[in-house]
C-alpha cells in the first residue's frame, strides 16, 4: 500500500453500529495480519487517507494510533506510517481458555451422540493432520 489513493481493500460501512476508526483499525490489521502488507509497506498518510474515505483525519489517526499501540505499525515524522517488522503474535490462551474450549467440545460432541472413546478418536484424527 503506497501514498496515493485509498487501496480497494480498505472501504468504510457509515450505515454500520462500528465506528469508523475501528473499521479502519481492523481492515489494516487483518491486511497485515494476512501478510497482505508486508513489513515495510507504507500506509497512506493521515490526511489522504481521510479525504479518500470522506471522513475526518481525527479517525484516521485514532486508528493508526491504536495500530501502532498494538504493534501493527510505526509512524515517524516525515517517514509517515509503515508496517512493523512483523506482526504481533496473538497472545497465548490461558489453560482456563483452553479448559473452556475443551468443555464446549465435549459437551457439542457427547450432545451429538458421541461416546469417550469416538470424541477421543476425533481429536487424535484432528491432531494427525
Amino acid at each position: 500500500m503506497s501514498p496515493g489513493p485509498t487501496p480497494p481493500e480498505i472501504s468504510l460501512d457509515l450505515s454500520s453500529p462500528v465506528p469508523p476508526f475501528e473499521q479502519i483499525r481492523s481492515r489494516v490489521a487483518a491486511l497485515i495480519d494476512a501478510g497482505t502488507l508486508a513489513p515495510g509497506a507504507r500506509l497512506p498518510s493521515v490526511r489522504s487517507l481521510a479525504a479518500d474515505l470522506g471522513i475526518a483525519v481525527g479517525t484516521v489517526a485514532r486508528a493508526y494510533r491504536e495500530l501502532e499501540g498494538t504493534g501493527h505499525v510505526q509512524s515517524r515524522r516525515r517517514h509517515g506510517t509503515t508496517v512493523a517488522g512483523s506482526p504481533p503474535a496473538p497472545p497465548a490462551p490461558s489453560q482456563a481458555e483452553l479448559d473452556g474450549a475443551a468443555d464446549q467440545f465435549i459437551a457439542r460432541a457427547t450432545a451429538a451422540g458421541l461416546g469417550p472413546d469416538q470424541v477421543l478418536s476425533l481429536v487424535r484424527r484432528r491432531l494427525d493432520r
